[in-house]
């Protein structure tokens, strides 16, 4: 029969602080695992520190990507929808340009659009 062994303090203290991360793994990554560690010098805890580093870094350069492309979309898509749909027209005095928002300001160009005759290209050219 085996005797267990006391833990002195500072190895309770070392456990604590490092605790013990296992996995299972496949041949093929455990022999390229090996091999950088025989290569580089390195410990199975740089290789993860290193790993989940670069996770992280990708991980937050798609983030960045995907929110620059949703920037980059929505602002051209307000741009286009504001060439096609937005209504201006320049102020009588000093030129600058009046955007059309106030249901007043839209019911004048209404009232302005029926007195003079307006309607569809196909429409207006059909009646002559």
């Amino acid at each position: 029969m085996t005797k267990k062994r006391k833990k002195t303090p500072s190895r309770i203290r070392y456990e604590q602080k490092r605790p013990t991360f296992s996995f299972r793994t496949y041949e093929e990554l455990k022999a390229r695992i090996q091999e950088v560690k025989k290569v580089e010098g390195i410990s199975n805890t740089n290789i993860v520190e290193a790993g989940v580093g670069l996770f992280e870094v990708k991980n937050r350069k798609e983030k960045e990507v995907r929110d620059q492309a949703y920037d980059e979309g929505y602002e051209k898509g307000y741009e286009e929808a504001e060439s096609r749909y937005k209504v201006t027209y320049p102020c009588e005095i000093c030129g600058k340009m009046i955007v059309v928002m106030s249901t007043k300001q839209k019911e004048a160009i209404r009232r302005y659009m029926l007195k003079y005759g307006w309607g569809h290209a196909d429409c207006v050219a059909s009646r002559y």
